[in-house]
């Protein structure tokens, strides 16, 4: 073997051995985030674990818009990195629910949308204050504008409700103050929150409004 064959193969074994380090860590990782969701499966403690799979995977700290479409066809949204889903059974208000969420993070922000099914409509209503509630307790955080919404449609396969509840607020977190922006949808049996949640000198109005107003609810 030559000297450059030889240079080519110690790199390719650094590199090997160092790619897989960096899978374990990874791995790592992931067992400690599913280990603490089953500890206490909180909608504060989804919403980290979940940013945590975000880094995890690699999200570039640039603004990068994409379309996405969940698997399920329930919403699509443009998101500013390539989005990370976990799915688990969280508490919400002393109610046991299954929550999907969908999430990128970008330089300390969180772009997350969470949906799920009730067994009511009523149900379904009830929960817009409890999200509020639990994400506003997360970050100690103070409304500064809030607004409500609701509606009923008809088709052939019955009549339709639809409410939705909206927020910005202050609060802090890590003991860095942080800005939410919250949309909270109660549609038939489905809900859903959109938010946005980081640092308010790192989000403009512009990356705001990009991503609340892009997202489609089916």
């Amino acid at each position: 073997m030559s000297p450059k064959q030889s240079s080519t193969g110690a790199y390719y074994l650094r590199y090997k051995a160092s790619s897989e380090n960096h899978a374990c860590a990874i791995a790592r990782d992931w067992r400690h985030c599913y280990h603490l969701l089953m500890k206490k499966p909180s909608l504060a403690l989804f919403l980290a674990v979940l940013a945590t799979a975000c880094t995890l995977s690699a999200c570039s700290p640039k603004f990068d818009w994409r379309d996405y479409r969940s698997p399920d066809a329930q919403f699509t949204a443009l998101f500013p990195g390539k989005p990370a889903v976990l799915t688990r059974e969280i508490d919400l208000d002393g109610k046991k629910v299954s929550l999907t969420m969908t999430a990128s993070e970008i330089d300390g922000s969180t772009f997350a949308i969470g949906s799920a099914v009730l067994d009511s409509a009523t149900q379904a209503q009830a929960a817009l204050p409890a999200m509020q509630t639990a994400l506003l307790k997360n970050i100690n955080g103070t409304a500064r504008s809030e607004k409500s919404a609701s509606a009923a449609s008809s088709t052939a396969a019955g009549m339709h409700q639809r409410s939705s509840l909206s927020i910005e607020a202050s609060g802090t977190q890590q003991g860095q103050p942080v800005l939410l922006v919250g949309r909270f949808v109660a549609q038939d049996k489905h809900i859903f929150q959109i938010i946005i949640l980081g640092e308010e000198h790192k989000l403009s109005r512009d990356t705001i409004d990009t991503f609340m107003d892009s997202v489609k609810l089916e």
